[in-house]
């Protein structure tokens, strides 16, 4: 392989290499919303498969988990044995998934998971266990926690344009729980006074870290509880509908050319050394030919000589 065609290979090398890195982000958060979408979809269908009593008895469970909320004098903290007893709260789908949260504003529909472990961080929204189950009433405030800024997943990267007045949606048991902003701020990681509830009022706090990139304080967006918008119901786009972003299919149609380049040049590449291993066996066949005539001729000349030698002697 001459220097020209390394060259033209290395160029191709590192083009796809750095292909593969301006693709991984969109490409990793498609995936994330297929999984957040089939995550839906899933709870959904577990949705279907409960009576009224069954749905009944799991809305009096997180009731009840509220009402002992409101008695705690230990903080935020929970035993073991209160951790379990969380995660069994309207847990309806084998992914865990309680319910999932509808922001128009910014245009995600999300999974919610109990509790905020970085495993369900990375990939959905997570409830603050030590905070209101999110079926709404008096004196509730639930609070759910995204990432903002991931390049594997959009979550809550655009939580800050949210503006007092927007609403959000929080679906459970097929119950829609809407909300109305009321309250933005930013505050320090260890300031919980804002998360705390409120005698008669019913809250629910959606925060992130911020500012972007930087991450040293919290963004908290507060809603308080309002009517349900009466619209018909909002088609949603489950995985087998979702659709690849143009900016990020042109360079995968692209890929194929790049590999077939590829395939051809190691083959011309190939056909060139046996074009030269062809012309170089070719010469050796000549130059043999050449001198095996020669030696011939040689000795013809030396008989030649000889005859005429003994010719003169006579």
């Amino acid at each position: 392989m001459n220097k020209s065609r390394m060259t033209y290979l290395i160029l191709i090398i590192v083009f796809i290499v750095g292909l593969s890195l301006l693709l991984y982000p969109p490409l990793s958060e498609y995936w994330n919303s297929f999984r957040q979408s089939r995550a839906i979809a899933e709870y959904a269908e577990s949705l279907a498969a409960l009576d009224a009593a069954e749905k009944a008895a799991l809305i009096d469970a997180a009731e009840e988990y509220n009402k002992w909320l409101l008695g705690r004098q230990t903080g935020f903290a929970l035993t073991q044995e209160q951790k379990d007893a969380y995660n069994k709260l309207l847990n309806v789908s084998p992914n865990g998934v309680m319910g999932y949260i509808d922001i128009p504003t910014i245009g995600v529909s999300l999974p919610i998971y109990h509790g905020t472990e970085e495993r369900v961080l990375q990939i959905a929204i997570g409830h603050l266990e030590w905070s209101s189950m999110p079926v709404g009433g008096p004196s509730t405030h639930s609070v759910m926690s995204g990432h903002r800024g991931l390049p594997s997943a959009r979550l809550f990267t655009d939580l800050d344009e949210l503006i007092v007045g927007d609403r959000f949606m929080v679906s459970v048991l097929n119950d829609i729980y809407t909300y109305e902003v009321d309250r933005i701020l930013i505050v320090e990681p260890d300031q919980t006074e804002e998360l705390g509830i409120v005698a008669g009022e019913d809250y629910c706090t959606l925060f992130t870290c911020t500012p972007y990139g930087i991450n040293s304080h919290r963004l908290l967006v507060r809603g308080h509880r309002v009517p349900n918008i009466e619209t018909s119901e909002v088609a949603r786009v489950i995985a087998d509908s979702a659709q690849i972003d143009p900016l990020v299919a042109t360079p995968i149609m692209l890929l194929p050319f790049l590999v077939i380049g590829l395939v051809v040049l190691m083959f011309d590449d190939r056909a060139q050394f046996g074009k030269y291993r062809k012309v170089t066996l070719d010469d050796v066949r000549k130059s043999r030919n050449n001198a095996e005539n020669s030696e011939a001729v040689e000795k013809t000349d030396k008989k030649a000589e000889k005859k005429k030698k003994k010719q003169k002697e006579e």
